[in-house]
């Protein structure tokens, strides 16, 4: 299997899965015990907790808090529905955890376009009287960088918050530093899956979503994993540390693909994108009989969460696409463990494939 949809989830490092270990044993060693509980061995959990929290405030900016979560969505919704805050303005783009739980939260919500290359307009029309703006900093499907600084600086001047799913983003990017509450996910950046964290700048309360023993600080009752937030902690110490490797890597493979793919339509901007993510679309491609054809290799038709749903790309259409061509688009990722060879073969594959199609 050649692995390419590094946007639905990431290989988990080796050095995230040796920091969980310890924690993972037992009855022999005292690694499984509770991080909340007052003996000997729950403290050294609850350190272990504490060390994985630092190593995570490190991907994001100073002067908040990381609160950890079951992951990103749970972090979106304790973001949305715990800033008490009424009136939404959410991109178009936005990752379902965002649009769906806006409109629940705000049947009215505000949803602010893009344009034909999948970004928002730093001075696109947001009503007055809005408490809240949320825009991701890259898009799951096709890879778009939003401008979060400025949006964030909109947001503010009309006493709004701002929040950003940094999902995407997070140990490939610099953190959005201007929000208010920023999203992340353990298993997008080579940790686990099972575990993310919602960033809270200091001075911002939100009410919990989740009650109970009243664990993370009050905001997310309910017993830490303390092997999974090791692992979450050392996959985002990675991340710090192979930073400029692994543009490096992404960049070069981007190059690559780009040849690779001559002829193929690219969605998204060329330009204000990761390079870690390429969409693309070919006319009258049958998407469903290609990723049937070529079953060795990990690839998708859009977002994992909503590739079974059998509908058109919420995100395809908001930059103008009609479904018919939305559904020929298909989408790779790659990234720190992807070879040069790997992305050739598979390259080799899906384009013979297309080719018998008769579309290529």
């Amino acid at each position: 299997m050649i692995y390419l949809d590094y946007q639905a989830t990431t290989p988990l490092a080796p050095e995230a899965r040796e920091a969980m270990m310890p924690w993972l044993v037992g009855p022999e060693a005292p690694g499984f015990a509770n991080p909340h509980s007052p003996h000997r061995a729950g403290r050294m959990a609850a350190a272990a907790v504490e060390v994985a929290r630092a190593q995570v405030a490190a991907l994001l900016p100073p002067g908040g808090r990381v609160v950890f979560t079951s992951g990103a969505t749970e972090a979106i919704n304790l973001a949305l529905a715990g800033c008490g805050r009424k009136r939404l303005a959410v991109s178009a783009i936005e990752h379902a955890a965002v649009l769906d739980t806006a409109r629940v939260l705000d049947p009215g919500v505000t949803v602010l376009p893009v344009d034909g290359d999948g970004l928002v307009d730093p001075a696109v029309a947001i009503p007055d009287g809005t408490g809240l703006v949320a825009v991701m900093q890259v898009n799951n499907e096709i890879g778009t960088v939003q401008p979060v600084a400025e949006l964030a600086r909109r947001a503010h001047e009309m006493g709004a918050l701002f929040l950003c799913d940094a999902v995407q983003g997070a140990g490939k990017l610099a953190a959005p530093e201007d929000a208010d509450l920023i999203a992340v996910s353990a298993h997008k950046l080579h940790g686990p899956k099972g575990i993310g964290a919602l960033w809270v700048r200091d001075g911002l309360e939100l009410a919990p979503l989740i009650h109970g023993g009243g664990q993370e600080g009050g905001l997310r009752s309910g017993t830490l994993s303390p092997a999974l937030c090791a692992g979450f902690g050392a996959a985002a110490a990675l991340c710090t540390r192979l930073s400029e490797s692994d543009r490096l890597h992404v960049e070069k493979l981007w190059a690559k693909a780009l040849a690779l793919f001559e002829g193929w339509t690219l969605n998204g901007s060329a330009t204000e994108r990761w390079h870690g993510n390429i969409n693309l679309r070919l006319p009258g491609l049958d998407v469903a009989r290609l990723l049937s054809e070529c079953r060795t290799i990990a690839f998708s038709a859009g977002s994992a969460c909503a590739s079974g749903s059998g509908r058109p790309s919420h995100v395809l259409r908001a930059l103008g696409l009609s479904d018919r061509d939305s559904r020929t688009a298909i989408r790779i990722g790659f990234g720190r463990y992807t070879g040069d060879k790997e992305l050739e073969e598979a390259a080799g594959a899906i384009n013979a494939a297309a080719r018998a199609q008769g579309v290529l």
